[in-house]
């Protein structure tokens, strides 16, 4: 009788334990946040109850399964699989752990400080910070499990006598995977781009969506991502058009014919701009910048706060300005001259050909 119960007395007080535990630690977690509604710590670090259950678990478990006279035969195999389990749930809750913290750090900054530009590179080199804090735990935790087999402890001495010629080895292969993280490293600190800017790369307008230590992505007007390595943005130059401050002077041009109203066009685009939302009213102006044969040139200047907003400007003052004149002064509008020429006052066809001259 003891054989069967000293079991289920060991298994299942561990497993009610946990769970006691468990949900304690997450009502005690609820209350703090409903207590502090201002600061997400308490609300993130309830995401991290399930590894927290299974250290817990694999914990008690592990300490009790000597007394629990269970499968004797695999005691061993039992054992290290508990320990492994202990190991990677412990390495899942510090990653989460971590990962609260930073994200509630995050948040207070964001809070403090209204400047973007700021928060986007504050944002960018969080990012970053976390990808490698959780790097380095999952690297440690992996060494950690390797460690717990006999036969892997026995090998590192031999590996250790060759790291220097693998080191030179992993070195030469992974030349530009390492150029990658160092260059992502640089982008983090560096504040070249930051998550969130608007770029200009190879000729493609997108806001940046997401850095990593090797690549970047950007996502297009058109909602295509485009992923590149992020040497690339430390050695060739791009545009940002986010970096300093985000407010931006765009260009709108119209072929117009020479006897268009340009002084009426001027008034006609303060009028527009007025109605725009998105025009952020710091400057606007109106002149005739080239002229051929046959057209002019117009150029209206005009401003917003940022990439978003004078995409919006741009293509309004174009489509009503455009519409205006046509409804108002559609001479003003480009198009093929067939009449005859006007000459100035006092000459005549003849005088201008000469005199009429007829073969002999």
């Amino acid at each position: 009788m003891e054989n069967v119960l000293r079991p289920l007395i060991v298994l299942g007080g561990s497993v009610l334990l946990t769970l006691a535990i468990g949900w304690a630690t997450d009502r005690l977690l609820r209350k703090a946040d409903e207590r502090n509604p201002e600061t997400p710590l308490w609300d993130l670090l309830r995401r991290g109850r399930i590894p927290y259950q299974l250290v817990l678990c694999a914990a008690l478990l592990r300490g009790s399964y000597d007394h629990a006279n269970l499968l004797q035969r695999h005691h061993t195999g039992v054992g290290r699989t508990l320990t492994l389990v202990l190991i990677g749930s412990a390495a899942w809750l510090v990653i989460r752990i971590a990962a609260a913290v930073v994200e509630t750090s995050y948040t207070r900054y964001a809070r403090a400080h209204p400047d973007a530009a700021r928060v986007r590179r504050v944002r960018t080199q969080v990012e970053l910070i976390m990808r490698v804090v959780s790097a380095i735990v999952i690297v440690v935790a992996s060494a950690s499990m390797l460690l717990t087999f006999p036969a892997m402890r026995a090998a590192g001495a031999s590996l250790l006598a060759s790291a220097g010629i693998l080191g030179i080895v992993a070195g030469v292969a992974a030349q530009s995977t390492l150029s990658n993280m160092f260059a992502g490293l640089q982008i983090a600190f560096g504040d070249m781009v930051r998550i969130g800017d608007t770029v200009v790369v190879d000729g493609e307008w997108g806001t940046v969506e997401e850095i990593t230590l090797t690549f970047l992505t950007v996502r297009t007007w058109d909602e295509r991502r485009i992923t590149m390595p992020v040497s690339y943005f430390t050695s060739k130059p791009f545009e940002n058009w986010s970096r300093g401050t985000p407010q931006m002077t765009g260009t709108v041009f119209w072929h117009l014919d020479h006897g268009a109203p340009i002084e009426a066009m001027r008034e006609r685009l303060r009028d527009i701009l007025r109605q725009c939302p998105a025009w952020d009213g710091r400057n606007y102006n109106l002149y005739v910048t080239d002229a051929t044969p046959n057209t002019i040139q117009v150029r209206a200047l005009v401003t917003a706060k940022d990439a978003d907003d004078i995409w919006t400007v741009r293509v309004t003052v174009r489509e009503q300005m455009i519409t205006w004149l046509s409804a108002e002064h559609p001479y003003a509008l480009p198009r093929v001259n067939t009449a005859d020429a006007v000459l100035p006052p006092g000459l005549t066809a003849r005088s201008v050909n000469g005199p009429a001259r007829y073969p002999r």
